[in-house]
């Protein structure tokens, strides 16, 4: 990443965002605009293309706390015409995002902890690892997927050191030289009364190096929007709207520091037959009258495995719930621990159901039913409501 892109490039406009968007909006504006132009629904389109590698630049930017903060103080600094960086392409000066803040390719140093640190200090500050930026990306799974667990795989667009030049910047077969303005130091000295104040090499804008010979396939900058796929292991009974989170899977680390973390978004498809209520798993099963009546014994279906024998014992009214032990969601505990017989239950909800349609017989059989055993099931609502 350039400076330029530092001092020009507004990725709050790049997500349709204000300055001051909270995470989660920029998590939304983010998620809503790479599904439009994701390369997969855009296929042959170069503007879509370069559309979705401009937001997943701002994403990786501004989804990151302290990589943000740093564009924020960078930009407001040289808005203010504290420093001044010429204007030319990015092939040629291009360097790491931490090169601005920490330091240059190969230790060489520069940035905005050594200007500060001059000023107060007259020393140098060392540039520290930084941790990679998380990536984001969303997975759609079925209902019985989610239940039982699943690999699936996912394909992730996401910044990367340039292969080709190794992130150097330069072509292959060559090889940045030393600045001689700042003599690789990545700044330069200038009086200020009494004070004397550092800022980024022009000639080399803070790099310490100058690349002669710009890498063909990533201009100068020594980063390219690389596409991986990843197989990625959903654990059993993951509910709609969690986030699994996978160490070390997002963005490489800057300067030795470790990776991001990969966060999938996970969506669950609802099933026809089954419902979910945390780690158990809902049914609703259609009884006849005089299986409701006199009792009955009927099979039940349960996920991904064998139907089950429930008994409905005599009387059952509509709406009653009855309870097959383990034929639920694996627990998270059991997730954890490996034991498969940590499970949910299976609710069975008991529906009545009633003919549309009557032959003369089963007519005849009901009138006959309706007057052997005359009641009123509403003679306690009505006798309240009159009491009232």
């Amino acid at each position: 990443m350039s400076t330029r892109d530092y001092i020009e490039k507004d990725y709050y406009a790049a997500l349709g965002v204000p300055k001051d968007a909270s995470a989660a909006e920029i998590k939304k504006a983010y998620r809503k605009l790479a599904r439009q132009y994701h390369p997969d629904a855009n296929k042959g389109d170069a503007k879509a293309e370069e559309k979705f590698k401009e937001i997943s630049e701002a994403y990786a930017v501004l989804s990151d706390e302290t990589k943000r903060k740093e564009y924020d103080e960078a930009r407001a600094l040289f808005s203010r015409g504290g420093f001044r960086v010429p204007g030319g392409a990015g092939g040629a000066g291009g360097f790491d995002l931490g090169d601005l803040f920490g330091g240059g390719a190969g230790g060489a140093g520069g940035g905005l902890g050594d200007i500060f640190g001059g000023i107060f200090t007259g020393g140098r500050r060392t540039a520290a690892p930084r941790r990679g930026a998380d990536v984001e990306a969303e997975s759609t799974l079925s209902f019985a997927d989610a239940v039982s667990g699943v690999t699936v795989p996912l394909r992730l667009r996401s910044p990367h050191s340039c292969t080709t030049c190794n992130g150097t910047g330069a072509r292959p077969g060559t090889a940045p030289r030393v600045c001689p303005t700042c003599s690789g130091t990545g700044v330069v000295s200038r009086g200020a009364g009494g004070f004397a104040f550092s800022e980024p090499c022009r000639e080399c804008r803070g790099r310490g190096l100058l690349v002669d010979d710009p890498c063909p396939t990533c201009g100068g900058g020594g980063q390219t929007i690389s596409e991986r796929t990843l197989q990625v292991r959903i654990p059993a009974g993951v509910a709609d709207g969690q986030r699994i989170r996978l160490r070390g899977k997002g963005e490489p680390g800057e300067r030795g520091g470790p990776a991001g973390d990969l966060l999938v978004l996970v969506h669950v498809q609802p099933d026809k037959v089954f419902g979910r209520k945390g780690d158990h798993l809902t049914v609703t099963v259609p009884v006849t009258f005089p299986e409701a009546a006199l009792g009955a014994t009927v099979k039940v279906p349960t996920l991904g495995g064998a139907p089950v024998t429930v008994k409905i014992p005599a009387g059952t009214s509509s709406g009653r719930v009855l309870r097959v032990r383990g034929k639920g969601v694996p627990k998270r505990s059991a997730t954890k621990t490996g034991d498969t017989s940590a499970r949910g239950d299976l609710l069975v909800t008991v529906e009545v159901a009633v003919p549309q349609e009557l032959t003369d017989e089963a007519r005849q059989a009901l009138e006959a039913y309706a007057a052997a055993q005359p009641e009123d099931p509403r003679a306690d609502l009505t006798g309240a409501a009159g009491r009232g």
